[in-house]
């Protein structure tokens, strides 16, 4: 596969399809809900992985997720167990510690609601987020599960702060395997709990040291959807080597670069601090390294073996950001 069938590849996938998605979501409610210019010192920038509300000398965090009715479906203690997961992680990525989650839960009986409870039991015992009340409607015909989760960071980490000439860094945990057929990376179930709290605690670690102030954790979209998400929130592009990726052995690239990890983040790192950034991941042996250089074009561009192709280009198409 060339890079440009690859390119082509991407944009098909189900995760790069859900993401510009968004755009249109975003476009519906700048036209619904128009603001003033009274109200843009209140306003909250839309394209980080949560909403940072300014309290105080921190912020708090507040997100949710959504997640896919055939998955709930057909894999509900693992989507159970997702949907608190996702939502850590995104707290983290904001450099942020979570406080709790609740849930909303449709089901077809309270038999079928078991096995999602249970992985969300699971996964709060895990990652130590209590559980806190929900929604639930064991009376419907579809399987439908979201979750919301309130966290807080002292120093942000955000989509919105990649500057031009910054290393674009990944960071991935590898002792993993797909959960069959989805694309889910999994080394989350069955790991040590205070080694996945541990090695989540570095993002929080790296935005209060000052070592990093931009990051998002890798969605459904992959390593190179999460990085246009990043590049297109802060208005610059990225050269991307293709073969710096971290990476499984023995599984093919575009799954891979289709794959939502348990524990993956992308990170704009100014160059002083990449070498710093990546030695304290690859300690708590996490896969961590350089995969380009972000630039001021508004393209992203991938490059392997002395080809090149042109991943997206934010002047011509929006990726997340509605116009």
């Amino acid at each position: 596969m060339t890079l440009t069938d690859l390119v082509a590849a991407l944009r098909e996938t189900r995760g790069f399809r859900h993401k510009t998605d968004i755009a249109g979501v975003m476009s519906s409610l700048a036209r619904y809900m128009p603001r003033s210019a009274s109200d843009d010192s209140q306003a909250i920038a839309i394209g980080d992985d949560c909403a940072a509300i300014a309290d105080g000398d921190s912020h708090l965090l507040f997100a949710i997720e959504g997640l896919v009715s055939d998955f709930v479906r057909d894999m509900p203690w693992f989507a159970g167990y997702s949907s608190v997961m996702v939502n850590v992680s995104d707290i983290y990525a904001m450099g942020g510690r979570p406080i709790a989650v609740v849930d909303a839960l449709w089901s077809d009986g309270l038999d079928a609601a078991e096995d999602v409870l249970a992985g969300m039991v699971a996964a709060s015992s895990a990652y130590g987020v209590p559980i806190v009340g929900g929604h639930s409607n064991t009376r419907s015909d579809q399987a439908q599960l979201a979750v919301a989760i309130l966290g807080r960071a002292n120093k942000l980490l955000s989509s919105f702060n990649a500057r031009p000439s910054d290393r674009l860094m990944m960071a991935v945990d590898l002792r993993g395997a797909f959960e069959d057929p989805y694309p889910f990376w999994n080394a989350s179930v069955g790991a040590p709990a205070a080694r996945l709290r541990a090695d989540l605690e570095l993002l929080p670690m790296l935005a209060e040291s000052g070592l990093c102030d931009a990051a998002k954790d890798v969605s459904m979209a992959g390593a190179l959807g999460t990085a246009l998400m990043l590049l297109e929130c802060s208005g610059v592009g990225a050269s991307i080597d293709l073969s710096c990726l971290p990476s499984p052995p023995g599984h093919d690239r575009l799954r891979w670069l289709s794959a939502f990890p348990s524990f993956g983040f992308v990170m704009s790192v100014r160059e002083e601090h990449a070498a710093q950034v990546e030695r304290l991941f690859v300690e708590r042996e996490l896969a961590c390294a350089v995969i380009g250089t972000v630039d001021a074009s508004r393209k992203v561009v991938l490059h392997e073996g002395g080809e090149s192709a042109e991943l997206w280009n934010f002047n011509d198409d929006a990726f997340i950001v509605g116009r």
